[in-house]
């Protein structure tokens, strides 16, 4: 008799005969375990995966506007304390909308878009200005325009998350409804701030830079924290980049999008006191085009308008580069028309970049698994 060798038969509902089925991963843990490892989480170039030479390519656009300046206005920047008081005139007026885009910066990282921004500042100041609302102080009015902000950006991320509603569409229908009701609740007419301690927001100095910068300092460098720091941030850039995924993950998406429109909210809430206390007044038409000019700068600044992708530090240098063109065209006399026209030009210019950056990234990512494979 021959010997035989006994062959295993797998029997079906035996689970050590299958592999083990390995739990979800959470990208957002896995992207910050493996930045942690390599170090991207340096305030220069850890920020939400972006490297340093866009920040630099941004510094060098600065050093060339100053440059220009210099050149057509040798008798201005050869004075000292015309040259420190014109940096401190640029991040007065970077100060509101750089807060704005903050908040832009992360619902566009998020995958989504708000048209709206502007409109819900408008609202935000009309409202803390009313005789009402003022009646109550300082304390009253920012507590009021914190909670308008807030509130108009939680019915934009009900609407989007829950509502299904496209981002573009539910946005556009908030700014025209908030022009609406500022308008209603100003009855078309500017509301003066009779406040002292809103007012002197932009006319008070501490240690000779003006209150305006430290609100937005403060601002940027919580939203850096937030978006590098924390799981809130690599789960604002998992959803961006594929929402899908995120999903699979156990990442709540629709809660999520919900506390990015919030946020944006709340940045708009704080963006209108600073604008009441520079005009010590608000109206409905206040904030006009705050919108395109927080996405032009959180463009510029390497935000991917597909989502996935951004940098509040690229944002920061975006409106600052902004701020700077706007203020070489009035030192020179030129018209705001040319001024739009070359804002224009560089919306282009960044976007076509991103596109062929974003091409070739994907090019070699193809190229590696291939070879890899």
């Amino acid at each position: 008799m021959s010997d035989t060798v006994p062959t295993s038969t797998a029997t079906p509902g035996r689970g050590t005969d299958l592999p083990a089925q390995s739990p979800p991963v959470d990208p957002a843990e896995t992207a910050l375990a493996s930045e942690k490892a390599t170090g991207r989480l340096s305030w220069w170039h850890g920020d939400a995966g972006e490297g340093a030479l866009r920040n630099l390519a941004l510094i060098g656009v600065l050093v060339a506007l100053i440059v220009i300046g210099a050149l057509t206005r040798s008798d201005l920047y050869s004075n000292p304390d015309w040259v420190w008081d014109n940096v401190l005139s640029i991040l007065k007026l970077a100060s509101v909308v750089g807060v704005v885009t903050v908040g832009m910066t992360f619902v566009i990282i998020g995958g989504g878009i708000d048209l709206s921004v502007g409109a819900i500042v408008a609202l935000a100041g009309v409202w803390c200005t009313t005789v009402a609302t003022q009646s109550y102080g300082a304390g009253g009015m920012i507590f009021s325009a914190l909670t308008v902000g807030l509130a108009v950006g939680l019915i934009n991320g009900l609407l989007i998350s829950y509502g299904r509603l496209v981002p573009f569409i539910a946005t556009l229908a908030m700014l025209v409804a908030a022009r609406g009701l500022a308008a209603e609740i100003s009855d078309k007419q500017t509301q003066v701030s009779d406040n002292g301690f809103i007012n002197g927001l932009a006319s008070n100095n501490l240690l000779g830079i003006p209150l305006l910068v430290y609100i937005l300092a403060a601002v940027v460098a919580a939203g850096w924290v937030l978006l590098n720091r924390t799981t809130f941030g690599r789960r604002t850039v998992a959803v961006g980049g594929n929402p899908e995924a995120a999903r699979l993950a156990g990442i709540d998406v629709k809660r999520h999008t919900l506390l990015l429109y919030a946020l944006s909210g709340l940045c708009c809430g704080i963006a209108a006191i600073m604008l009441t206390a520079q005009a010590n007044s608000a109206q409905a038409a206040m904030a006009n085009l705050y919108e395109l000019d927080a996405i032009a700068a959180a463009i510029i600044g390497g935000t991917l308008l597909s989502g996935g992708r951004g940098t509040i530090i690229g944002s920061l240098l975006g409106v600052i580069i902004f701020a700077t063109i706007t203020n070489l065209f009035a030192i020179n006399g030129l018209t705001t028309e040319a001024q739009n026209m070359v804002k224009g030009g560089i919306i282009v210019a960044a976007v076509l970049v991103q596109q062929v950056q974003f091409r070739s990234l994907t090019q070699f990512l193809g190229r590696n698994r291939l070879t890899t494979t």
